[in-house]
């Protein structure tokens, strides 16, 4: 894994001034008597300040103010509007206009969540009409499903997800996943490799709360489709990670590693951020079988606070034969991102085979 990835902006870049502006342009092409002056007040105040979804809510807002009509009318203005953003997540702000101002138009919204979703996914905005009557969302969500869109069959399990990132949580489904499950078990052959990732995110989110009922069912897949089995095992990426033994059975691992660590170490032990960091493990097996081995690695993050924060990485799957061994290195550069900034003091790192921390290294991290 190499993540010498080029520094890109923040992402509540997205809705920068430009942006606005250009949204501005093609909303008044498409709206006769659209207050351009009105929109860019209020989509620009204290813009500086905001996040990226509070930016994004903000030009739902604003368009709004320089519409100036009803929802249905508005609603025949988004769905014009929303094939000349040409650009996927500021087209959000079509659907967050949806949420915002049609929630008593149920019908309608639902009609146009639908159309809006393949320009700029409605995820979140359909969230809202959740919120506000879960079961009647629900049912059409689940209509969707069968949809020759591949955009509103992954909006039905993304907007549906039970703990969604970037939105709040539906409680509902986090308290009984039952209610949304018949949706990814719906779509977890589907023919689009965009739909089945979020089937399984949304697998993964039950997970973290329900495991041995998701294992239950999952249990009772069939294992043919390689696509299912994709499914699958995304799904239990966070169970697997925690090394339990279900969700390792499932994805075909050989419960605990019979394995000698012969090498474990992370170098340089001392580097500043911006510098690469390299791991480099080898496993030879101890065991009278062959053995299918799950590899990852995990770093503790220094805190700000002092605290630890633990996040597991994926290294490799690999069988291992009786007296086989194997070996491989992986590198990243120590670089903030915007959901993780770095802190100066000393990381350990552990080797995780089938779950199981077998070794540990360590660096220091200068900022």
């Amino acid at each position: 894994m190499d993540d010498d990835r080029p520094a890109y902006p923040a992402l509540k870049e997205i809705f920068d001034r430009a942006r606005l502006a250009s949204i501005a342009d093609v909303a008044a092409d498409v709206a006769s008597g659209f207050d351009r002056d009105r929109f860019l007040a209020v989509a620009t105040k204290n813009l500086d300040d905001l996040g990226i979804m509070q930016r994004m809510r903000q030009t739902a807002v604003a368009l709004e103010a320089a519409l100036g009509v009803p929802f249905p009318k508005a609603a025949s203005l988004l769905r014009e509007l929303a094939p000349r953003i040409n650009h996927g997540f500021a087209a959000i702000a079509l659907c967050e206009y949806v949420a915002l101002f049609g929630r008593d138009q149920f019908d309608l919204a639902m009609e146009t969540l639908h159309d809006l979703t393949r320009h700029g996914s409605a995820e979140f905005a359909v969230r809202h009409f959740l919120a506000g009557d879960f079961d009647r969302t629900l049912a059409v969500m689940r209509r969707w499903t069968a949809d020759p869109d591949e955009h509103v069959r992954r909006l039905a399990s993304e907007g549906s997800r039970p703990r969604l990132p970037w939105s709040f949580r539906l409680e509902r489904a986090i308290a009984d996943p039952s209610l949304t499950f018949p949706i990814p078990e719906a779509l977890r052959g589907d023919e689009s490799a965009y739909v089945r990732k979020s089937v399984a995110n949304h697998l993964n989110d039950i997970a973290k709360d329900h495991p041995d009922w998701l294992l239950d069912r999952l249990a009772g897949w069939p294992s043919g489709a390689p696509q299912e089995r994709w499914v699958v095992r995304h799904a239990l990426r966070t169970l697997v990670k925690k090394g339990d033994p279900r969700a390792l059975a499932l994805i075909g691992a050989t419960g605990a590693a019979e394995v000698r660590v012969e090498a474990f170490c992370a170098t340089p032990t001392r580097l500043r951020l911006g510098e690469r960091l390299t791991i480099r493990a080898r496993l030879v097996s101890t065991g009278a079988e062959t053995q299918r081995l799950v590899v990852d690695y995990a770093i503790h993050y220094v805190k700000k606070s002092g605290a630890i924060s633990r996040k597991v990485f994926k290294l490799r799957e690999v069988e291992l034969e009786p007296g086989g061994a194997w070996e491989a290195s992986t590198s990243q550069v120590m670089r903030d991102f915007t959901t993780r900034s770095h802190n100066a003091g000393f990381h350990r790192v552990e080797l995780m085979v089938n779950g199981a921390a077998l070794a540990e290294a360590g660096f220091d991290l200068a900022t």
